[in-house]
């Protein structure tokens, strides 16, 4: 049973997850939802039991000094709540944690559990994969979903992976087993730089979320670390004449592909943001401020826990090449594809992520 008497009703709430490990190469996702977290000042609400879910000899938990007295944070996933206000306010339930060691399905129901106590009304989940891209590019991002009509209305992939998963593949399917609208969204890394952080790929991941749910996200210091990452990396691969070979045949390459979308709809979506941010952007005013049919296995039974009462109606308004292969492994879902290369992707031959 779950009790929310805390958090107030919510508006139009999406709730955005990502979860560290295989899913979040350079830690591009779990930042950005970082990111999100404290450019708005949510407060955690809810945080899931540890000890059901995590391998503490994997993921450890560590000691710390407040004071004279020692306290252990553990190892967990933790739910927070801003509300963004604006002419069009919608509020934010954020997911961070770590991806689960274990009872992944009952990990998958707590979430769907709160999604539905607080109304969400859509699920995105945040991804980073290593993959064949240029780090002097922009960052790939690659917007994929189970629901047909889904990727229709909001121009999206409708995947077609099969192979093995990660909580972030676990959980989109958890969310269109239990009838609520899931995207995920996956940003590829170039895989011979991988190490965190990838300020350049989190910043990607916002832009692109900015576009899907029509909140404008303010960037803080990201657009230039990011500026500062792509400089240091540009440095670096100067200084070997292989490593600056292969970044130039990864950027001819990436360019031949992309040429047609270049000098289209990508420009475009980019002068689109430029307008929105100009005029103060949708969804947002000066500010926002933090407030306090499917799968049985997947489905938390409605009845459970508290109700709250319906909403009222909306008014209406005009690290180097042999890196961890925890993202090499999500090329293929995030592409939507079964071992052919995404948008950026590294294609691996059991890869998913």
């Amino acid at each position: 049973m779950i009790e929310l008497e805390s958090v107030p009703e919510l508006v139009d709430p999406v709730m955005v997850a990502a979860f560290e490990g295989w899913n979040d190469a350079g830690d591009a996702a779990s930042t950005a939802v970082g990111h999100l977290d404290r450019e708005w000042k949510g407060e955690v609400f809810a945080a899931l039991d540890a000890e059901d879910y995590y391998d503490f000899q994997v993921n450890r938990p560590t000691v710390w000094l407040d004071g004279n007295t020692r306290k252990i944070t553990w190892p967990t996933t933790r739910l927070s709540v801003v509300r963004v206000g604006g002419e069009k306010p919608r509020d934010l339930v954020l997911v961070r944690g770590i991806e689960p060691s274990m009872r992944w399905r009952s990990f998958c129901n707590e979430i769907l559990g709160f999604a539905h106590e607080l109304g969400v009304e859509m699920v995105v989940i945040l991804g980073a994969l290593l993959g064949d891209t240029p780090h002097t590019r922009p960052v790939p991002v690659s917007g994929v979903t189970s629901d047909a009509d889904l990727a229709r209305t909001m121009d999206l992939e409708e995947t077609r992976y099969e192979g093995p998963t990660g909580i972030v593949g676990v959980l989109q399917e958890a969310c269109t087993h239990a009838g609520v609208p899931a995207v995920s969204l996956w940003a590829a890394v170039p895989h011979y730089v991988s190490q965190p952080p990838n300020p350049k790929a989190t910043l990607a991941l916002l832009n692109r979320l900015e576009d899907l749910i029509g909140l404008r996200i303010p960037l803080g210091e990201l657009p230039e670390d990011a500026r500062a990452w792509q400089l240091g990396v540009d440095q670096l691969a100067s200084e070997d004449s292989e490593v600056a070979e292969y970044v130039q045949t990864l950027e001819e390459a990436r360019d031949t592909a992309e040429l047609p979308e270049a000098s289209g709809e990508a420009i475009a979506r980019e002068f689109e943001r430029y307008l929105r941010r100009r005029d103060g952007g949708p969804g947002q005013g000066p500010g926002g401020h933090a407030t306090e049919t499917g799968d049985v296995s997947y489905l938390r039974d409605p009845s459970s826990g508290r109700t709250r009462p319906p909403k009222p109606p909306r008014p209406e308004t005009g690290r180097g090449k042999a890196a961890d292969d925890k993202g090499a492994k999500g090329s293929d879902e995030a592409s939507g594809s079964d071992g052919e290369e995404g948008s950026g992707g590294r294609p691996e031959e059991d890869g998913e992520g």
